[in-house]
Formats: C-alpha cells, structure tokens, sequence
C-alpha cells in the first residue's frame, strides 16, 4: 500500500461549515489509509435509484420518489473507477440489494419511515455498470445497515477482512448506518467521496463529514486508486 495521508486536504464539506467550525474540528485531523486486508462493499446500487435519468430531482421526485436523479449519475465513472481498481488489486468484492420478497417481511415493514410501497425484484438488481462477477458476493437486507440480520459479518470473517472501502447509497441512510456498524464490529472504515451519494448535496456533505469525524476516513477517488494499485502489482 502506498502511504498515508497526512495533509489537510479539501473536502467536499468546506463549502457547508464556516471556517470556525472546521477549526474546531482540527483535533480530528489525522493519517488517512487504507487498511490491511481490504474488501470493498457496494450498498444498494440498483436500479431504483437512477431512475429518471440523470436529471434534476425537481424534475423527476414526482414521478421518482426514490430516485437520486443527478446525484446518483454523477456517481457512476469514479464508481467504476473504483470496481476497476478494486479487481485489478484484487480485493473482495460486496454489494448490497433490498430483499423484496414479500413472505420474507412482515406485514407494514419498510426500511425507512417513509411509506413504502412493493418493489420489483427488476428495481432491486444492480446496475450493469457494476454486475457482480463469479465470486463477488450479493447481500440482501431489509433494513438500513447491511450489517443487520444479514451474514456479512460471518462472510468478512471468514475472509479476515479487516478494512471496508465503502461506496454507495445513501450516505445519510443505508451507508451511514452500515458504517456505524462496520465501525462497531472493529473494522476499519474508508469511505470514497466521489462515490457515494444522496438525494440531496447538504446530506450528502454533511453525514460525509459526521462520518469522518467519528467513523470512517473520506478519501478521494484518486487516492483509493493510488493506495490500491500497489496491491495489483503484487
């Protein structure tokens, strides 16, 4: 692995505090890497969330409820960026879906507050961009955290992983309480900035940053790449 980052850099929240708070938070400032062992865990990049296309949620929430719109588009070449580099390391590779098979829940279950309605197994399956490949592994879950009543973390045992790099959707729900998790269960956390995203850019921006500060390094897509190729070539 390359080595780590010690340097404050800019990050996606400096456009959201005032200077006084970011100050205050200089105590946090510390060495960012990716730790040993990585896996990388994809959460919930399906369908659902990229429909209506790459345009503004002003536009398409009416019809879309669920989609991020812009946000989740935007999110796609540094994603891919990230698959690339995680193969060609090669790291493990996880992704999350929602389980929508209706004997599985109970009846008036949803994995938010807000009223859900039944999803299509189609909503459910994963990008193209991102097709799980022979050996990756695909966890369903019926709420938030990837974690919670799933075999996660039997499957990253037994891989002794001990680092997660973490993309996906949405930080301010399903990757935030999978990161409170991760962080619970002892592993390291990395989040990629570039590749998480949010139906809105303050959430997005500031659970990145409560996230930072309490369990998990941000890092750029570029250094993830950086830190990740030296595992290739060994």
């Amino acid at each position: 692995m390359e080595g780590p980052i010690t340097s404050r850099k800019a990050q996606c929240w400096d456009d959201v505090f005032p200077a006084e708070v970011l100050h205050h938070y200089r105590h946090y400032e510390r060495e960012r890497s990716i730790g040993p062992i990585p896996a990388l865990l994809a959460i919930d990049l399906y369908e659902f969330v990229y429909e209506g296309g790459p345009r503004p949620l002003r536009e398409i929430s009416d019809q879309y409820p669920s989609s991020c719109g812009e946000y989740a588009w935007a999110a796609i070449e540094p994603t891919k960026r990230l698959f690339s580099a995680a193969r060609a390391a090669p790291i493990p590779i996880y992704y999350s879906t929602g389980d929508c098979r209706r004997e599985s829940r109970p009846t008036g279950m949803t994995v938010t507050k807000r009223p859900g309605t039944a999803i299509s197994a189609d909503k459910y399956a994963i990008r193209p961009e991102f097709q799980p490949q022979p050996g990756d592994v695909v966890i369903t879950k019926q709420r938030a955290s990837v974690f919670f009543g799933t075999p996660l973390i039997a499957h990253l045992t037994q891989q002794n992983v001990r680092t997660l790099i973490v993309c996906g959707e949405s930080t301010s729900g399903c990757v935030r309480a999978s990161v409170a998790d991760a962080y619970s269960f002892g592993l390291q956390v990395v989040l990629v900035e570039e590749c998480c995203f949010d139906r809105n850019p303050l959430s997005h921006k500031v659970n990145l940053f409560d996230m930072h500060h309490k369990y998990a390094d941000v890092m750029s897509i570029d250094d993830v790449e950086t830190h990740l190729r030296p595992c290739g070539a060994r």
